[in-house]
């Protein structure tokens, strides 16, 4: 009898689950409640596909384990994508100052649209395996007990209807049922959280200036240490000579939807760097405003009994605030988990999905640390107050931060954490012990550290009146 793989959800996580599974199964059939389109567009079920994603080197890592024939990293770069090197192809102005550039690539990952990262994945997976489809309706319940699942019910729009499976993924994301679906089966007392700092993020696209088209990223760091609400701003340049500049602030220090307030809030930021780059932009969009922003976490991996042939991923997991980059890579990390059992033949054997749950949850344990710990120290914060460990946490993170922000070996030590290659404890290492104690090696930047060629640029961008003049300059 053919086998099955059922998973719930055609965003990134559920994509990449299919991926994992694809070679185990007969088919496997990806269900969604949208349409998907056709080409890398938004779509209603990703409300914060409209806003700027990172793909970390930990998660691209991930991806391509997954999909090792596909070429996830040069089909990205060929559909437009951008490879940043943490190194050298940012500019950052952090709590503790602004970061040098290093002529050390150092780690490297991806910028683009969150809807062209999801098509070309999409993509290379049917490029890929010919035993994937995808169905549009929508997940109402599981089927089976509290041992094992065996099929789901799902709603297509002309009724209820059964499918069985031999293994299921609920990656239906940040709305996930699961709680709910498993409460049914007899399976209760789900540990859930939700850290909410109020964050709306901010978002407008804007044609790349000609001249700066190889102009590194661009970010503004927000500062919980201030007891003052976030507020960060960021130029990431995406596929097809654009730049998404994506503006985040929590509770009391949101950014606006006008756009000349979207551009005020750039200027207000502790440097103006930001607005006055966007000053001699042409906008291409209006200004899309999101506010499904905070950290929440289903311990999924602590229920007191697990059933056989479930596993649920990405956000149905976790959710991060969208600031720290994190959400996609954790997904990534959690189907390669599922990829490695499913090579091993290894998911009907009892215990197994519980085991990969466990796994998962490990990639979301450090990515978890690094937000809520940050998150917590805003003001008004919903769901968490800082306790004596985040307070010394936090201190340890400054004088690192310094360190790094003059150290290519300390900032290579953040990179390795915050691109999710390793877990928090990498930063307790002698080596990172070290470097917080001595810091920075070199002496701290009075202004942002840009070539003269793009202190040219931002010149003759600035429209500013601190800045150029209203007319354009050659550059």
């Amino acid at each position: 009898m053919p086998r099955t793989a059922i998973v719930i959800g055609a965003g990134l996580a559920g994509l990449l689950a299919a991926a994992a599974l694809f070679p185990a199964y007969d088919e496997v059939l990806v269900l969604d409640r949208d349409e998907l389109p056709d080409g890398p567009e938004h779509r209603r079920g990703l409300p914060q596909g409209r806003h700027a994603h990172l793909l970390m080197p930990g998660g691209l890592e991930a991806m391509e384990a997954l999909l090792p024939p596909a070429a996830i990293r040069e089909r990205l770069l060929s559909a437009g994508a951008h490879e940043i090197s943490l190194g050298a192809g940012m500019v950052v102005l952090s709590t503790e100052g602004w970061f040098h550039r290093w002529r050390k690539d150092g780690q490297l990952m991806i910028t683009c649209s969150r809807a062209l990262l999801d098509w070309v994945v999409r993509e290379a997976l049917l490029a890929t395996a010919n035993n994937i489809r995808f169905l549009k309706g929508q997940a109402l319940e599981l089927i089976g007990d509290a041992q094992k699942i065996s099929g789901i019910r799902i709603d297509t729009g002309s009724g209820p209807t059964d499918l069985d499976a031999d293994f299921v993924v609920d990656a239906s994301g940040r709305g996930s049922r699961i709680v709910k679906w498993l409460a049914t089966l007899g399976i209760t007392g789900i540990e859930e959280r939700t850290v909410d700092s109020g964050l709306v993020n901010a978002t407008r696209i804007y044609r790349t200036p000609p001249p700066a088209e190889n102009f590194p990223l661009t970010m503004v760091q927000a500062n919980p240490y201030q007891s003052l609400p976030g507020r960060s701003a960021v130029i990431v340049p995406i596929e097809d000579s654009r730049w998404m500049v994506s503006l985040a602030g929590t509770r009391g220090g949101e950014p606006p939807a006008s756009p000349d307030g979207f551009l005020q809030y750039t200027l207000d930021l502790p440097h103006p760097i930001v607005g006055q780059l966007i000053s001699g932009a042409e906008p291409l969009t209006d200004v899309v405003v999101s506010r499904s922003t905070s950290n929440a976490r289903r311990y999924l991996e602590k229920a007191r009994q697990w059933p056989d042939r479930l596993v649920v991923l990405g956000d149905a997991l976790a959710t991060f605030n969208p600031a720290y980059g994190q959400g996609m890579s954790v997904a990534a990390l959690g189907a390669q988990v599922l990829g490695r059992e499913a090579r091993r033949n290894a998911l009907h054997v009892p215990g197994a999905a519980r085991t990969i749950q466990r796994a998962a949850a490990r990639s979301v344990e450090a990515a978890w640390t690094l937000a809520v710990s940050q998150d917590v120290l805003y003001p008004e914060v919903r769901g968490g107050a800082p306790t004596l460990v985040d307070h010394l946490a936090a201190r340890y993170t400054r004088r690192l931060t310094k360190a790094a922000t003059g150290s290519y070996a300390a900032a290579s030590a953040l990179w390795t954490v915050t691109g999710l290659k390793a877990g928090p404890t990498h930063l307790l290492r002698p080596a990172s012990l070290l470097h917080a104690i001595t810091g920075p090696s070199l002496p701290a930047l009075s202004a942002p550290p840009l070539t003269p060629r793009e202190r040219q640029i931002m010149s003759a961008l600035d429209r500013t009146s601190g800045g150029a003049n209203p007319t354009p300059r050659p550059v």
